[in-house]
């Protein structure tokens, strides 16, 4: 996972045109309203629901789009019904990859998706043919500019936290998907710097990608998190930042 979330973090550097800011809206505005349909409006009790909107005010948007979208899962406002749907498949080099999507046309979006794993050397596979290498985690990145690991270490460890290492800048701590919040609280009640917090699937193995299929691999999962039904894409890819750096600089 450690290729994977450096390269996030790459992508996140180079910054977003108006255009990707706009499709991360719409993405994390579908994950609000479908948290709300099936936990309720009120972040304090849905913690899918609180999550979202956590999400969303990191990416500053506004509060009355947030409170538009919670209002739709409700039931207050008219709004779409989606689906929530996992597809699995492989990228270049055998990397697994989970694709999960919110969608109100299953068979759109099943072609949509096979076809770009088809262009750009992958394909799709039978439901559960992939997702048994992934274990759900909540995972906390913390600035390491700002905190000692040991003094860090205490703190997460104490507050519930099942793991703790170092990935360039920052640290990134592993817990229990129902304990990050907790994790979480304790962190920000010690002043420590949180930089992002989210539920996510962690391989439990990772598959080393070098040479022409490293880009191959990371424009597979590009062209999949463009698509409009696409919320998260996952993957068991370990590609060396020297690698990911070079690719990047392409």
């Amino acid at each position: 996972m450690s290729g994977h979330s450096r390269w996030s973090q790459i992508k996140r550097k180079k910054g977003k045109t108006d255009v990707q800011r706009g499709k991360l809206f719409s993405k994390i505005l579908r994950e609000i309203t479908v948290a709300a349909r099936h936990g309720g409006g009120d972040p304090k009790v849905n913690m899918r629901l609180k999550a979202a909107t956590e999400t969303a005010r990191a990416a500053n948007m506004p509060q009355e789009n947030v409170k538009r979208a919670i209002q739709k899962g409700t039931g207050e406002l008219p709004g779409e019904s989606y689906e929530e749907i996992a597809y699995e498949g492989y990228a270049p080099g055998g990397v697994a990859v989970m694709v999960r999507v919110l969608t109100d046309n299953r068979n759109r979006t099943a072609s949509e998706i096979r076809h770009v794993f088809e262009k750009h050397g992958g394909h799709m596979g039978a439901s559960g043919a992939v997702a048994w290498m992934f274990e759900r985690k909540g995972v906390i990145r913390v600035d390491a500019d700002k905190i000692g690991e040991d003094d860090l270490l205490g703190v997460a460890l104490d507050a519930g936290a099942a793991d703790l290492r170092r990935v360039e800048k920052s640290f990134e701590i592993t817990t229990a998907p129902g304990e990050m919040d907790a994790v979480r609280a304790a962190l920000e009640r010690r002043a420590v710097p949180v930089v992002e917090a989210e539920v996510t699937f962690v391989p439990q193995s990772t598959v080393r990608v070098e040479g022409k299929d490293a880009p191959a691999v990371l424009r597979l999962i590009e062209a999949l998190e463009e698509l409009d039904d696409v919320q998260s894409v996952y993957a068991n890819y370990d590609i060396t930042d020297e690698i990911l750096e070079a690719i990047s600089a392409a």
